[in-house]
């Protein structure tokens, strides 16, 4: 007699449960779960962006799209190309012969000024829209025009706003007039509108990097080497925190989470492996209940945390419910959706928080088109 897995057993009970059964469970799963019948590779490709190199996507991503073990794809500027309608196409029509019957993640950085991945609006900076006595109506204009911009290209996600309170002149955040202001209300009321305005245009807003990344020094960037913030806790939560805050509460669909580390929250790990900042400052005393997402995978900032497979599994544990392999090379997003099979099937990541996180991811592919 073949006995019927763990993990199994767990979707069947989470999801045939009636919805008293459930309350308290992560991702508030339903009887009516999106996350019935999925395999766990399946539900483990919930959790993963892709990204690849040059114009077209490669064959074998367009296969894991097909099988429904693939939440979306970033593009980057090697990817947005004459031949960029054709690729978003490809994707597309993989997407409409996965079982998995929800529209692909389809997301770029379109923060406006200098970083914008695609031509076009917004293109203002965060900057030059804090420092104009219009900002607040230039702030709504960017994020409607990030969405325009996007939905032309036909993608659905935007990893932006910025919501980071910038401390000094040419500051890692500043010198690219990435934050709005060194005022943290005017970073919440300017980021509120942002998100407001491109999500009523129906691209979905993540904001970053929670808790902040506004006190990085010009040299600090956690793409290349590990970042520390030495900011007290009282500084975080009513500077760095409070624009997320608003956001929160404006309805922002994704937070994006900081790989620096924030020894006032967790001393041993960067924010986005931190069950302490996910779980309990994210998640608890800011009450997020929308999908987290993580930073580059394979950042400098984490060199001591292995590979790629162990640095998934860290930020699942840790409360991460998207993992953002954007290292141009979908062996990558592979490698991390193995990972993250073979840890829930093994019971090493908790399976109702397993099951809780790809419940969210495609109850916000639902939203989308």
């Amino acid at each position: 007699m073949v006995s019927t897995p763990a993990w199994a057993k767990l979707v069947v009970a989470l999801t045939t449960a009636g919805p008293l059964a459930l309350v308290g469970l992560p991702g508030q799963l339903t009887g009516n779960s999106l996350a019935t019948g999925l395999s766990p590779e399946q539900l483990a490709g919930q959790r993963v962006v892709y990204s690849y190199k040059g114009a077209l996507p490669p064959a074998s991503l367009l296969d894991k799209i097909r099988a429904g073990q693939a939440a979306g794809v970033i593009f980057f500027g090697e990817n947005i190309t004459a031949q960029l309608p054709t690729a978003v196409q490809q994707l597309k029509d993989a997407n409409a012969q996965s079982p998995v019957k929800a529209p692909l993640l389809l997301m770029t950085d379109q923060e406006g000024g200098k970083v914008r991945r695609l031509p076009g609006a917004p293109e203002l900076s965060e900057k030059q829209i804090g420092q104009s006595p219009d900002g607040v109506n230039l702030a709504a204009q960017a994020g409607t025009g990030a969405a325009q911009n996007l939905t032309a290209a036909g993608m659905n996600l935007n990893l932006s706003p910025v919501l980071d309170v910038y401390r000094k002149p040419g500051d890692f955040l500043d010198q690219a007039q990435r934050s709005y202001s060194t005022n943290p209300d005017t970073v919440s009321a300017l980021g509120k509108q942002f998100v407001t305005a491109q999500q009523q245009a129906g691209v979905a807003a993540t904001v970053k990097h929670f808790p902040g990344l506004g006190p990085a020094a010009a040299g600090e960037n956690t793409d290349e080497a590990p970042v520390t913030i030495n900011e007290s806790l009282d500084e975080l939560r009513s500077v760095d925190e409070k624009p997320y805050g608003e956001a929160i509460a404006a309805g922002a669909k994704l937070v994006m989470m900081s790989w620096a580390t924030y020894p006032a929250l967790d001393a041993s790990l960067p924010a986005g492996l931190s069950p302490k900042v996910v779980g309990e400052e994210l998640r608890g005393r800011l009450g997020y209940q929308g999908v987290t997402v993580t930073d580059a995978l394979e950042a400098g900032g984490l060199r001591a945390f292995g590979g790629t497979e162990q640095r998934a599994v860290r930020a699942a544990k840790a409360g991460m419910d998207l993992i953002l392999c954007s290292a141009r090379d979908s062996g990558q997003g592979d490698a991390a959706g193995g990972a993250l099979t073979a840890a829930f099937k093994s019971g090493q990541l908790d399976q109702a928080a397993f099951l809780g996180a790809a419940q969210r991811v495609l109850e916000l592919r639902k939203t989308l088109r």
